[in-house]
């Protein structure tokens, strides 16, 4: 198919989530992802090769099996970085540089080649050869200071916030850098960590401390500035609306039928209902209370208010806008049968089909990939044999 980096070649060092996350937006995108794993391992982390995450994690990839610590597999990587536009890694720094796959040692081999590395708090610095996951970068980038109920305690977020940013991230700069070798004819060096993503992720909150030297704290499901906007109980279940102000609010209150609400003396600026808050939310859960969900949702919606229920993750699938936007994508997988996997959040013109194939079983492609560089029928044998692959 025509996608847009159907002419670029990505070998994939990582592991966990976050280098993997980087990988699958490229490969999503049509990249040849060659991941390389050490042979006779399902998983390098253990896992269920056939599972949900792996499956959804690693998409759209080739394997090639292959043992980096041995000449013969560290040969056979520089063969594959000579023929490769990019290389992505997520190993503790001083790691790549002692199996000879540092920067240094693959710009030399193929300059042209940008390399893009991932750790848990930066190449260098007091924690450079610190081991990071994403929960200890939640905590100390900010996030679990400003998750939760006040009061209650850090808590961390429900999906590894600083894996998947930093991913993202990660994947951003790699384009940036395939676009600038483009002008330049040399590759770069892009990273990011853990850390560093999480504080960019903090975005306004971390700019109230920055800028105006506000400490955010916890604010539960209320929105840290703006009021009315958070999540209010129902009959039946909880409703997140959004009516900070202006025509918005109007209309908010004369559908719950507090019409005189945004002229009342406690409420008629944003700062007076910013201080007077909870006083706010009493009225409004009131009147909330006495119909369900999906009377307000229709309502509120009917009357321009941006509002939406507060869904599980089996009633996310259910939702009519979601099977519009066909977020689940069936694949054939070999062993499971056809699979949902959830597609990439990007959609471009011409450029379909983001959930093509599901994650290669370990070393599917290796004997393609060896004969694509040149190597022979018994040479391929001979490094079987050795266990070099």
């Amino acid at each position: 198919m025509d996608l847009p980096l159907g002419d670029i070649r990505v070998i994939d060092l990582t592991i966990a989530r976050a280098g993997p996350t980087c990988v699958r937006q490229l490969a999503d995108w049509g990249a040849d992802v060659i991941r390389v794993e050490p042979p006779g391992v399902s998983d390098p982390l253990g896992g269920d090769r056939h599972g949900s995450d792996f499956q959804q994690l690693h998409r759209n990839k080739r394997a090639l099996s292959l043992n980096l610590k041995s000449p013969a597999g560290l040969d056979v990587l520089m063969r594959l970085v000579d023929t490769a536009d990019v290389l992505v890694e997520n190993m503790r720094p001083p790691v790549k540089d002692r199996l000879g796959i540092g920067y240094e040692a693959v710009h030399a081999r193929n300059p042209r080649l940008v390399y893009g590395s991932i750790s848990g708090f930066g190449q260098d610095g007091p924690y450079g050869g610190r081991g990071g996951v994403d929960q200890i970068a939640q905590g100390m980038g900010g996030l679990m200071s400003v998750t939760g109920l006040p009061g209650g305690g850090p808590v961390r977020a429900g999906i590894p916030v600083a894996d998947l940013s930093a991913g993202l991230y990660l994947a951003i700069g790699v384009l940036a850098a395939l676009h600038d070798r483009d002008r330049t004819g040399t590759g770069r060096w892009v990273q990011t960590s853990l850390l560093e993503s999480m504080i960019a992720m903090m975005d306004f909150q971390a700019a109230r401390w920055t800028i105006d030297g506000q400490v955010p704290g916890q604010e539960g499901n209320n929105h840290p500035a703006l009021v009315p906007m958070g999540c209010f109980a129902t009959a039946d279940g909880y409703v997140n609306i959004g009516a900070a102000g202006g025509r918005i609010l109007r209309a908010f209150a004369e559908v719950i039928g507090l019409a005189e609400l945004p002229a009342d003396p406690r409420f008629d600026t944003p700062q007076k209902r910013f201080a007077n808050r909870a006083e706010l939310a009493r009225i409004i859960s009131g009147r909330l209370r006495t119909e369900g969900t999906d009377y307000w949702v229709a309502a509120l919606n009917a009357a321009g208010v941006p509002c939406g229920p507060v869904y599980a993750m089996d009633e996310v699938f259910a939702d009519p806008q979601v099977q519009h936007l066909q977020m689940a994508q069936a694949v054939d997988h070999p062993a499971r049968g056809p699979i949902d996997l959830v597609r990439n959040a990007v959609r471009m013109t011409g450029a379909a089909g983001t959930v093509r194939a599901p994650a290669p079983d370990p070393g599917d492609h290796t004997d393609d990939v060896l004969t694509g560089l040149g190597y022979s029928a018994a040479e391929i044998a001979k490094l079987r044999a050795d266990t070099v692959i």
